[in-house]
This record gives C-alpha cells, sequence and structure tokens, in this order.
C-alpha cells in the first residue's frame, strides 16, 4: 500500500495535536497525545506497520471535500453508483477549550440511497517502538500501544480480526440515517468513552467554537478567504498548553525525491514565531498573541546570550535526532524525530526575536522590566556577535558570513532602538545606532555582485539566497539594489511564479521553495510594483490544494513536497497579503 500524495490531505487540530485525513477519508497521520509525540497512526510515511483510520464506500466513489466555513472541521462527500455519504470529522473541543483527552469523531450521513461504508481503527507500531494490542473491557473496545490507550465507540457494525490489533466493519449508510465513530485516547491515564449523543454534540460545539475564533479574526483586504485559512492553519500549529507554534505538523516529508532532506519541524522556530505573533497581533487575536510571545520569553530567557534557533513545544521535548527504522513516504528516507539544526548559530534570529517585541509594543501592551533587560541584552549581543559567521537561515553546516544573517542583525537594532524611542528598553541607543549603520555598510560593501546585480548569499561570493527577500519589508532595501536583486533572483532561481531557495537548491533535487514566492510577492509591493506583485499573488493563492492548505516545497505540476501543513508557507501568504494591502492604500 503506497502512501497518497501530500497535497490529498487536509489537517484536523485541537489545540494540542494534528491529523491528516486524504481524500479517501483515510487518517494516516495522528501523534497522540501531543504534536510532537511520535505518532500512533502514521502510514503516511509507513505504509505497512504506521496505523490507519479508515472510512469510506466500499464500491467505487468520487469524493468532494471542504472545511466548514470559518473551521477546522472537515465535510467529505462520498458518491457511488447507489447514493452519496457526508462525513464530518472533527478533533473535537470543550466548552472551555481543548478536551482532557483527544477525541476524533467522525459524522456519517445518509445523503442519498443506499452506501455501503468500510470503517477500521488500526493503530501503529510507533515507528518501530511499540507493538499494540486489542482487548475488550466490560464490553468496550479498547487499543493499548505503549501508554496510549484508545477507545472506539459508535458503531455496532463489528468484525472482529483475529489477525491484527485493530477494530473495523461494515455498515449500510442510508438517506436520512446519522451515526458517529468515535476515537478517543489519552496517554498514560485513564480513558473516558463517550456517549455516542454527547459526541454529536460535541461535533457541533466544535463547529461553533472554530466560528466563534474567526469572527474575533480581523482581516478584510485583499485574498481574505485564503488569509483567513491560513489563520486558521496557523491556528492549528499552536500548541495550547504553552503557546509555542510549531513549524509544521509532520516530520521526515521529504523535500527531494532523492532523500535525505527529511526533517522533524515540531518544533518552535524562533523567526517562524515572530512572523506569526506579527499576523497574530494583526488580526487582533489577542489571546493568541500573549500566549505565543510569553510562550517565546520564557524560552530564551534561560540563556539569551546562546539563543537557540529552534525550541521545544514542551519543557520536556528534545531536539535530539534519532533515526528510524520506517520506509517513510513513497519509501524516501529516512524518517527522523528531532533537529540537528537546534545547536546552529544564526544571527538572523535575534532580528526576528526583537522585533516580535515591538510588534508586540507597538500593539500598546507593556513589556514587563525583565523583557526590556532582555531586549537591551540582545542588541549589545548583536553588536559583538553580527562580524561573525554562522549557518545562515537555511541552516547549512557550513559557517559562512550569509548576508541575510547580517541584515537580520540590522533589523534587530532597528528594533532595539524603536522599542527605546518607545520607552520599553533601555540601554545604550547611540551604540545599537553606530554598529546598525556599519552593518549596513558593510553589507553594501560585501555582499552586492556588480556582475549579477544582486545581494548574494554570503559575501564576496556570487550565489543568491531568496531569503533577502525578507529585508525588503524589514526596510533594509526598497530602493533600486533590492529591485535588481528581485529580477536576478527571478532569472536564476525562478520556475515560473514560484522560487527556490538558494544556488544549488536545484541540483541537489530540491523543488521550489513557498514561502520563498510569496516574500517575492511582498519585495516586489516594497519595491512600488504593486500590479505585479499583486498578479503574482493571484497565482500563488490558486496554487493551494483544494482545501486552501501549502507544504514546505511545490513543483510546477502542483505537487507537495515537505513537510504539511508548512507554517511558513502560509505566514508567507498572510505577510504579503498585509504587505500589498498596507502599501495599495
Amino acid at each position: 500500500m503506497d502512501a497518497p500524495a501530500i497535497e490529498d490531505h487536509a489537517a484536523l487540530g485541537d489545540g494540542r495535536t494534528v491529523a491528516l485525513v486524504d481524500r479517501s477519508g483515510t487518517v494516516d497521520w495522528l501523534p497522540i497525545p501531543s504534536l510532537d509525540s511520535p505518532p500512533v497512526f502514521a502510514s503516511l510515511i509507513d505504509p505497512e506497520r504506521g496505523g490507519r483510520m479508515l472510512l469510506h464506500p466500499v464500491a467505487d466513489f468520487t469524493s468532494r471535500r471542504r472545511y466548514l466555513p470559518g473551521t477546522n472541521v472537515l465535510e467529505t462527500t462520498f458518491t457511488t453508483a447507489n447514493g452519496s455519504v457526508r462525513v464530518t470529522d472533527a478533533l473535537v473541543t470543550g466548552v472551555a477549550g481543548r478536551l482532557p483527552w483527544l477525541e476524533f469523531a467522525r459524522r456519517i450521513e445518509g445523503v442519498s440511497g443506499t452506501v455501503v461504508m468500510d470503517w477500521s481503527v488500526e493503530p501503529g507500531t510507533v515507528l518501530g517502538m511499540s507493538s499494540p494490542w486489542a482487548e475488550h473491557i466490560d464490553g468496550n473496545r479498547i487499543l493499548r500501544v505503549g501508554t496510549v490507550n484508545i477507545g472506539v465507540t459508535g458503531l455496532d457494525d463489528t468484525e472482529e480480526d483475529a489477525t491484527a490489533p485493530r477494530f473495523g466493519g461494515r455498515i449500510r449508510v442510508t438517506e436520512g440515517s446519522r451515526r458517529t465513530l468515535t476515537v478517543v485516547a489519552t496517554h498514560d491515564e485513564p480513558l473516558h468513552l463517550p456517549e455516542p449523543g454527547n459526541v454529536d454534540i460535541g461535533i457541533d460545539r466544535t463547529v461553533s467554537n472554530w466560528e466563534l475564533w474567526s469572527r474575533t479574526f480581523s482581516y478584510d483586504g485583499p485574498w481574505a478567504d485564503a488569509v483567513q485559512r491560513s489563520a486558521l492553519a496557523l491556528k492549528l500549529l499552536l500548541y495550547a498548553p504553552t503557546g509555542a507554534i510549531a513549524a509544521s505538523a509532520t516530520t521526515s516529508l521529504p523535500e527531494t525525491p532523492r532523500g535525505g532532506k527529511n526533517w522533524d519541524y515540531r518544533f518552535a522556530w524562533v523567526r517562524d514565531t515572530a512572523y506569526a505573533l506579527r499576523a497574530l497581533a494583526r488580526f487582533g487575536l489577542r489571546e493568541e498573541t500573549h500566549a505565543s510571545i510569553s510562550w517565546l520569553l520564557r524560552a530564551v530567557k534561560g540563556d539569551h546570550a546562546e539563543l537557540r534557533i529552534l525550541y521545544g513545544l514542551r519543557e520536556e521535548s528534545s531536539a535530539e535526532p534519532q533515526e528510524h527504522d520506517v520506509p517513510g513516504w513513497h519509501g524516501i528516507g529516512p524518517v527522523v524525530t528531532g533537529n540537528r539544526a537546534a545547536t546552529q548559530l544564526q544571527l538572523g534570529v535575534y532580528g526576528d526575536l526583537l522585533s516580535v517585541a515591538l510588534a508586540y509594543a507597538a500593539e500598546g501592551n507593556v513589556l514587563d522590566v525583565p523583557t526590556r533587560r532582555l531586549v537591551s541584552d540582545v542588541a549589545d549581543r548583536v553588536c559583538d556577535v553580527w562580524r561573525q559567521p554562522d549557518s545562515g537561515m537555511w541552516e547549512l553546516t557550513e559557517l559562512r558570513h550569509h548576508t541575510s544573517s547580517k541584515m537580520g542583525c540590522w533589523q534587530a537594532l532597528q528594533a532595539a532602538l524603536q522599542l527605546a524611542e518607545l520607552g520599553q528598553a533601555q540601554g545604550n541607543p547611540a551604540r545599537w545606532r553606530r554598529e546598525a549603520d556599519l552593518i549596513h555598510a558593510w553589507v553594501d560593501e560585501n555582499c552586492w555582485s556588480e556582475r549579477l546585480g544582486a545581494y548574494t548569499m554570503v559575501a564576496g561570493e556570487d550565489e543568491l539566497d531568496a531569503s533577502v527577500l525578507l529585508h525588503a519589508p524589514s526596510g533594509f532595501d526598497r530602493g533600486e539594489r533590492m529591485r535588481s536583486t528581485i529580477a536576478a533572483l527571478r532569472r536564476e532561481l525562478g520556475h515560473g511564479s514560484l522560487l527556490h531557495r538558494f544556488t544549488g537548491a536545484e541540483a541537489e533535487g530540491e523543488r521550489p521553495f513557498v514561502a520563498c514566492s510569496f516574500w517575492l510577492a511582498a519585495a516586489l509591493a516594497c519595491v512600488g510594483d504593486l500590479r505585479e506583485a499583486t498578479e503574482l499573488m493571484d497565482d500563488l493563492v490558486a496554487r493551494s490544494n483544494d482545501v486552501g492548505l501549502y507544504a514546505e516545497m511545490m513543483d510546477e505540476d502542483g505537487s507537495f513536497w515537505g513537510n504539511f501543513p508548512q507554517g511558513l508557507s502560509h505566514l508567507g501568504l498572510i505577510d504579503a497579503a498585509l504587505t500589498i494591502a498596507d502599501l495599495s492604500r
């Protein structure tokens, strides 16, 4: 059995974990209990032993699906020669937020005729680390996988499988009928088995909860539907217990058919968090903004002198890389947990961190005294370290003088200066201003190629890097040099409306990086090419999958590559839309 295409998936979440559902109604990815936990259902990357939940017609069928408007609740309609069935999938939320347990609910409604449906719940081996088993306790169907307990309720048409730890069966769905299949799970604690009627109410409550959240969301500019869907995707990646925002919901979905570039993105990057916080604040989402900036500041205050580029979603999260003996998506390995980039030096992260503090303060919020000290300490640190080589934004192993890292240091000092003007930072602004001027002059002298007519990837070389586009919106350059850089990037790294990350990425088998294309749209707007920026955005928005989601990378044929859904891709869309809207006024 082969895994479906990445773009065939929709994502569901409850503030703690994320499930992926494909067009056939198969759940092939679900970590339990948390997003960064090992996946109990993972046939996406381990087709034979990874585990899945099935729900689809026995006969040949077609399917169409959508998110219910303003929600992360999925509605799929299956049509066969004999009738049609509507399935509503939700990770159920409670009256006051997420439930204490995981509750995946599937409402099955007969729309027309009679349709026979197959269903099953089959946990996997958790990347080869556990052996699941099934048992009946007081008439209840229970599955165990290590310390994860799973209950299956709601459908009585069960065919026992004596050869596998699974429950499944076959049901007849007639016009007007309505039933629910529910999978509940806990980790190392007792298991609550809900009443079917309460589950049905819970689905409606979850829809209402999402609708309420979307009414709080505030944006009425261009591409409003895509911006709202991207905000909903980011909400799925926000780990509610701590406020951390994961970069993506998966691990090890490959960036290239050659394999090797398979990473675990279920961590919170300072960079991604910075972009997300600016968007959340702009959309009036006060609770998420406060929770996320508080998490970020707690994480970095421990040792801001050695600021990390990424942190675990939970205090007990480990970034220590581990490779697992499973085949990977379409056999493209390796499958890994953890991320080796956690200890890298990336100077641009300082700009990300201080821009977060500035965005928060600019919204009328007040920084606490330790955070004000942090701003000053980080600014002083930048003054000392900006001359050092680093790994750059793309987490490369060779230390070099990356242009976008220097620009990020300039951005950090500019943010510190603005915070000082707001009375929310103390220190030595004169020094910060002087070093910012030195950085700008150094980049102008060492990171510009007359031959290419572009800012380069690293000082003194003729390679290109799309991440310099981020520093049109940051204000480093909105003039002719940035305009010329845009032209060079499109010429050297472009594939139609899409961009590769840097010189050599295509030769390594990578597909174009989705976020880079949105950065291009924002940069075009910043240099005054609003018409071209708008046309590019129209094209990129149309390239999402059928439910408005993006992965990390995308080929010209529309196929997705890399982890999914990818927060940075959706953040790129949001930032480009906001930038174009602001500059069009």
